[in-house]
């Protein structure tokens, strides 16, 4: 059995509930209502805050949320997310928020995790503020999604039939043979770095890689840019 698109922990003031940025908002919404329904008394009259992370939730997604919430006898307290946009649609629903706030765990290990290694293969010697975006822990199965308003990481393959999705850079730590559309919002200086780089597409703002992709295939590291308005792959050194 797969895991749940989401987790419930306790709190000091309530029970947190954090969704998972890969899924679906339908296929989150359906399988915590199964969950709230299998399990009534223990929830029933508890206290959420929902954590989206970078995740942009519309307002009528929202609305969902704490319908069926509400008909659990489960109380909405407080959405936590790092998406401006996000944010905005709970107030509108006049929900509190919160700003989600980078764990320091987390930042210690970004600095010398492997993302960085190929994230200055893209940029050389040269430093710049952290970026907003996701991570991924595990293998991209056909049939799965991830998009991110910022960066996008997966730790893990990227398996012909699925997609990655990032406003920013993508990074797969493994083998990305599906499709990946990296600075999907316009920008030309997005890259796209793997392991090893055989995908099914590869796009950048509104590049396409050329069909006659086997001589960009890479079985190293290697980097994707847009070059004289052209897609160029890259082997690392």
């Amino acid at each position: 059995m797969r895991d749940d698109p989401f987790s419930i922990k306790g709190s000091n003031d309530g029970l947190l509930l954090s969704i998972d940025t890969s899924e679906s908002w339908q296929t989150v919404t359906r399988a915590l209502a199964d969950k709230l329904d299998a399990r009534k008394q223990a929830f029933a009259g508890a206290i959420f805050k929902v954590e989206l992370w970078e995740r942009t939730v519309a307002k009528s997604e929202l609305r969902t949320l704490r319908a069926i919430l509400e008909r659990r006898g489960v109380t909405l307290s407080l959405v936590r997310s790092a998406s401006e946009s996000s944010l905005e649609a709970a107030k509108a629903l006049d929900l509190p928020t919160e700003l989600s706030k980078r764990r320091q765990a987390r930042r210690r290990r970004a600095k010398s995790s492997p993302k960085t290694v190929l994230r200055k293969m893209a940029l050389g010697n040269s430093e710049e503020a952290g970026s907003p975006g996701i991570m991924f822990r595990r293998t991209l199965r056909s049939g799965r999604t991830i998009h991110s308003d910022g960066h996008a990481i997966v730790f893990g393959d990227v398996n012909p039939g699925a997609e990655v999705s990032a406003v920013g850079d993508i990074v797969v730590w493994g083998s990305l043979r599906g499709v990946a559309h990296a600075g999907s919002a316009g920008d030309e200086t997005a890259v796209v770095c793997a392991l090893e780089m055989r995908p099914s597409q590869l796009k950048i703002a509104g590049l396409t890689l050329s069909q006659d992709s086997a001589k960009h295939q890479q079985r190293r590291p290697a980097i994707a840019r847009i070059h004289d308005q052209k897609i160029i792959v890259k082997a690392g050194d």
